[in-house]
C-alpha cells in the first residue's frame, strides 16, 4: 500500500510527544477522578472534587495529587505512540477509496480508531493497575523513605501475590472501554476540526487554537461514552488482592448500583470531563506540532494520516 511506504514512523514519533504532554497536563485531575469513582459507605457525604484535593493536600501533601504518575509518564510515550501509528495505517487501510492527498473517511476514521484502542490496551492495562492502586492509596503522608510505595514496588508486589497475569487484571473491561471510545475519539476531532477550520484536513493547515478546541471535544465526546465502564474497570482495578469485593465486570457493576444507586455510574463525571478537554487538547496540539516541527512536508506529500 502507497501509505504505509510514506509513513515512515511519523505519527509514532509525534504520537510520543502528544502523550507524554497530555499526562504532565492533566494527572491531578486524574487522581480526583479515581478517587471520586471509589467505593464509599452509604452513610458517607458526598465528596466535590474541590473538597477532595484539599482533604489530599492536607492529609499526604501537594504531591500526593501526582501519586501514580510515573508509569503513565513512562510509558505513555510508547503506549500513545503505538495508538497514533496504528491509527494512521489503519485509517488507510479501511478506506476503501484511498487517493493520494486526500483524508481517509470518516467512517474509515471510526474504525480506525476502534482498532487503536483495542490493540493499545496491551500496553495501558498494567500501566493503569499501577497507577491507580497507588492513587487510591489513602494512607497518610509517609514519614520516611521506606514508607513509600513507588510504582516499581507496586508492580512487584502484584506480580508476587498473582504472577504477571495479576498485572492485567481488568483487560477485558479496559478493551470494551477504549474500543468504541477511541473510536468516538478520532471521528470527533477530525470532524471538529474540519468544521472549526474547514479544508485543513487536507491542507494539514490549522491554528494552535483549533487544535486545541478540536482536541479538547474529542476528549470530551470520547469520555461521556466510556465513562460508566471507566467507573466499572477503576473498582475492579483498585480493590484489593487479598479479599475483592467484586468477582467481575457484572458483579462489579450490579453490586455498586444496589449499594450506591445508578447516579455512581457516572460520579467524577465533571472532573473526568474538565481533565479530558485539557489533556486531549494538550495531546493533539503536540502531536500535530510535532508532526510540523520535525516532519515538514511540502504541498504535494500532505497525507494528512493524522486524528
Amino acid at each position: 500500500m502507497e501509505f504505509l511506504a510514506c509513513s515512515r514512523g511519523r505519527e509514532f514519533v509525534a504520537g510520543g510527544f502528544g502523550g507524554m504532554a497530555g499526562v504532565v497536563a492533566g494527572h491531578p485531575l486524574d487522581t480526583l477522578r479515581i478517587r471520586l469513582q471509589q467505593p464509599r459507605s452509604p452513610m458517607a457525604a458526598p465528596t466535590s472534587a474541590l473538597r477532595m484535593a484539599q482533604n489530599i493536600v492536607k492529609s499526604q501533601g501537594p504531591f500526593a495529587l501526582y501519586m501514580g504518575m510515573g508509569p503513565p509518564l513512562a510509558t505513555v510515550a510508547f503506549q500513545n505512540a503505538v495508538a497514533f501509528q496504528v491509527y494512521a495505517l489503519l485509517s488507510r487501510a479501511f478506506d476503501g477509496n484511498y487517493k493520494k492527498n486526500e483524508p481517509p473517511s470518516y467512517k474509515s476514521v471510526a474504525l480506525a480508531g476502534i482498532g487503536a484502542g483495542t490493540l493499545q490496551t496491551a500496553i495501558l492495562t498494567p500501566v493503569e493497575l499501577v497507577k491507580i492502586r497507588l492513587q487510591v492509596n489513602t494512607a497518610r503522608k509517609p514519614t520516611s523513605s521506606s514508607d513509600k510505595i513507588g510504582p516499581i514496588k507496586e508492580a512487584k508486589g502484584i506480580i508476587q501475590r498473582e504472577g504477571l497475569k495479576g498485572l492485567y487484571r481488568g483487560l477485558g473491561i479496559t478493551v470494551l472501554r477504549d474500543a468504541p471510545a477511541h473510536g468516538v475519539y478520532f471521528w470527533t476531532y477530525e470532524y471538529s476540526r474540519e468544521w472549526l477550520h474547514p479544508g485543513c484536513r487536507k491542507s494539514a493547515e490549522g491554528s494552535l487554537l483549533t487544535m486545541l478546541t478540536a482536541g479538547g471535544c474529542a476528549g470530551v465526546a470520547s469520555w461521556i461514552v466510556c465513562y460508566p465502564l471507566d467507573v466499572v474497570k477503576s473498582r475492579l482495578q483498585g480493590q484489593g488482592d487479598a479479599s475483592p469485593k467484586y468477582t467481575g465486570i457484572v458483579d462489579c457493576f450490579k453490586k455498586s448500583v444496589q449499594e450506591e444507586g445508578l447516579p455512581v455510574l457516572w460520579r467524577g463525571l465533571g472532573t473526568a470531563v474538565a481533565r479530558a478537554f485539557l489533556v486531549n487538547g494538550a495531546i493533539f496540539s503536540a502531536y500535530e506540532l510535532a508532526l510540523r516541527c520535525f516532519f515538514p512536508q511540502t504541498p504535494d506529500q500532505v497525507l494528512n494520516t493524522a486524528g
